[in-house]
């Protein structure tokens, strides 16, 4: 009867130590991916400067007021703020900002037009609503853009780096608690 304890408590081991290995190399390899594409975007995000910002004018542009540009067709939110002491364009995210720049806000569902006019006269009401708000500048002297909500901040960071400790710590945890019952097992066997 010892016996068979001793070996199924053996495999039980072996299975854990498995389990917290498996584990460990489960963080390690998120934190590789995490390192080489989120750390990198918060690095090279300059909007670092949070200010006040007040609403000066919004307007919604559909396809034919964009200057003759070719641009998707949805509704287009255009949105002047003050910041810092001087005029600029809110954008929405960084993102937003890259994708067009002659749009402050652009709806998240695009395939359904009165949907997406819907979406941004929802936001452009908040905005009305509010007047003042923060937002995230650059450092940049002649930069004229402002936005809204970051990316790639310091919260976003936190929060993918969350589950991989928490994958780390917990397989330490396991491979510790392990070799903690292997070597009091060995002790007891000698007394």
């Amino acid at each position: 009867m010892g016996k068979k304890l001793v070996m199924a408590q053996k495999r039980g081991e072996t299975r854990a130590l498995c389990l917290g290995v498996a584990m460990v190399l489960c963080a390690v390899i998120t934190y590789y991916i995490l390192g080489t594409t989120v750390l990198p975007l918060y690095q090279k995000s300059v909007w670092t400067q949070e200010s006040m910002c007040h609403l000066i004018e919004t307007n919604i542009r559909d396809q034919e007021q964009l200057e003759g540009k070719k641009v998707p067709q949805y509704p287009c939110l255009w949105v002047n703020v003050s910041s810092v002491g001087r005029w600029a364009v809110l954008y929405h995210t960084e993102d937003t900002r890259d994708r067009n720049q002659q749009c402050s806000y652009i709806p998240g569902s695009l395939d359904n037009y009165q949907m997406a006019r819907a979406d941004v006269e929802k936001v452009r009401a908040k905005l009305h609503e509010r007047q003042v708000f923060d937002c995230f500048s650059t450092t940049r002297e002649n930069e004229t853009s402002v936005l809204y909500q970051r990316l790639y901040g310091p919260q976003t960071l936190l929060f993918s780096l969350f589950w991989p400790t928490f994958l780390l710590t917990g397989g330490l945890l396991i491979i510790a608690m392990v070799k903690i019952n292997q070597s009091l097992s060995i002790l007891a066997a000698q007394k």
